[in-house]
């Protein structure tokens, strides 16, 4: 009989005493300053992060997945505990390796078996997947309903995010120096989102609020198929707790029947979309 545990990667953020109480285990990926790695959240806590990344005069940081050391590791503590199988959520496999880390790592320790799980997204709506798995675990369910459930749970998730300043995605290589320049100069916000794992403009739109405005609009939609289901939506934001906030005043009050959660995004996503970026995911858990 398979006993099953659930890890994700530290960009999903999820808070340690849920990952606690759900029995998630996290592998983290890195920072890179000045040539010395940080390990995100545990070496490099978002706060500070944030300070860093304000300083025009810092050198640009560079982002790494997690070591397969670190991977390994886990799993063999997973053998010894006496799981025999492993659901491992990574962020999406088109801007990280992480996936490949997973797979890599399975093939190194024997007598465990993992399955990794492509989330196609990052941060909170990556670790809905995580929440959803360790559910499901609680409810008996074997590893192939697990994963089987989870790209159920993908066709219906979505995730949008707005960068104030493009350059941070074109500088880490998550989106084209054209696509960056012209948004830039035109003083265009795009609304971003994952398509085919990758960060693609989802619509240009010139304001901040406008973008707001089309995000309230796709959940809306969203909304109207799917009431009365368990609907949790999430507000991301780097630095922007305001703005954040703000957000999820407005969805409440229009929506009071789902639950809104506002969190930081992680370090090594920060780096990539930049201080002032405000996400908005939903799903049903």
């Amino acid at each position: 009989m398979e006993k099953i545990a659930i890890m994700m990667d530290s960009t999903a953020y999820l808070p340690e005493e849920l990952k606690s109480k759900l029995g998630i285990k996290s592998v983290y990926l890195n920072i890179i300053l000045d040539g010395n790695s940080y390990k995100e959240v545990i070496d490099m806590p978002v706060e500070k992060y944030y300070e860093y990344l304000k300083n025009p005069d810092n050198s640009f940081p560079t982002t790494s997945q997690p070591a397969i050391g670190e991977v390994v590791t886990c799993l063999e503590k997973l053998k010894e505990e006496g799981y025999t199988d492993v659901i491992a959520i990574a962020l999406s496999s088109g801007i990280s390796g992480t996936y490949s880390s997973y797979s890599v790592g399975g093939l190194m320790v024997e007598g465990i078996n993992v399955h990794p799980f492509d989330s196609e997204v990052s941060c909170r709506p990556e670790g809905y997947y995580a929440i959803k798995a360790a559910k499901l675990v609680k409810e008996g369910k074997n590893s192939k309903e697990i994963i089987d459930s989870l790209e159920e749970m993908k066709k219906i998730s979505k995730a949008y995010f707005m960068a104030d300043d493009l350059s941070h995605l074109q500088r880490g290589g998550r989106l084209s120096g054209a696509q960056a320049l012209v948004g830039n100069l035109l003083q265009v916000k795009p609304l971003l989102h994952f398509e085919d794992k990758v960060i693609v403009p989802f619509q240009k739109i010139r304001t901040y609020k406008k973008v707001i405005s089309r995000i309230y609009e796709l959940f809306d939609e969203f909304y109207q198929v799917h009431k009365g289901e368990n609907i949790t939506v999430c507000v991301l934001h780097v630095d922007a707790i305001e703005k954040a906030e703000e957000i999820k005043e407005y969805i409440i009050s229009k929506y009071p029947d789902i639950t809104v959660e506002v969190d930081e995004i992680s370090p090594v996503i920060s780096t990539h979309l930049g201080i002032g970026a405000i996400g908005f995911g939903w799903t049903i858990l």
